[in-house]
């Protein structure tokens, strides 16, 4: 019994289709057990929050204000969007993470699930811990400053981790580990964009519960991301053939 050869297509096809494939399941992952945690960890916190930005709950006031208010419930609008945009943001950042990993694959550097979850980690660091140890979560009604300000050094701190998580992993000696510490430290330096007063009806118990949350879900999601597009990574170039 005879069977068909599987067609063979030329690399940079396959390079394409690889990238594509793997980002949308790991990404498609990903985002869906991040946007599970997130309605089940951080949702009601920023629910909470939205009660004293609206006036219904009022901190600092003459009587106690329960802990434990009553929140609203499923809505499948709502969350159905959530899950869905969680999705779109978690494929977006698994296109960038498996096109680095074509790139370290192609300068030698093997790609395995266990090594994914360091990029999980790396990514972790690079686009939410590193920007939050001066510019934390923030949850509605607490002070803040200039949004674009924040963007703009947003971007900077993570482009500038991005590229001493590279270099950390794939460089080495003491020049390459102090650029590291620069590259890190520079942005915290600088000093992120604070507002010019502190004020805001959200008590900072509930702002600290959202940060902390925040970067709960996070890793975890980042982990899995990282983890999930290297396996899909892997798989996938066992699959496609290559045309000589």
């Amino acid at each position: 019994m005879m069977y068909a050869t599987p067609p063979a297509f030329p690399a940079t096809e396959v390079q394409y289709n690889r990238i594509l494939i793997s980002a949308l399941f790991a990404g498609a992952v990903a985002g869906l057990i991040a946007a599970l945690l997130q309605l089940v960890f951080v949702q009601p916190v920023l629910l909470h929050a939205e009660l004293y930005e609206s006036g219904k709950l009022v901190h600092f006031g003459g009587a106690a204000v329960s802990a434990h208010p009553v929140l609203p419930g499923f809505n499948p609008l709502r969350d159905g969007l959530s899950v869905l945009f969680s999705a779109l943001v978690y494929v977006g950042y698994a296109m960038i993470v498996v096109a680095l990993m074509s790139l370290a694959e192609q300068n030698g550097h093997e790609v395995t699930a266990k090594k994914g979850l360091l990029w999980g980690l790396a990514g972790f660091i690079t686009c939410q811990f590193a920007p939050g140890i001066s510019l934390a979560p923030e949850v509605p009604g607490v002070a803040s400053a200039d949004l674009v300000q924040r963007q703009i050094w947003w971007f900077g701190t993570v482009v500038a981790a991005g590229v001493a998580m590279w270099l950390l992993a794939f460089k080495e000696g003491l020049a390459i580990y102090a650029t590291v510490a620069a590259l890190l430290l520079a942005p915290h330096l600088i000093g992120a964009p604070e507002p010019g007063s502190f004020t805001g009806p959200v008590p900072p118990e509930i702002g600290a519960l959202f940060a902390a949350r925040a970067f709960g879900v996070g890793i975890a999601a980042w982990v899995i991301l990282g983890t999930c597009a290297a396996y899909f990574w892997v798989k996938e170039g066992a699959r496609q053939p290559i045309m000589a």
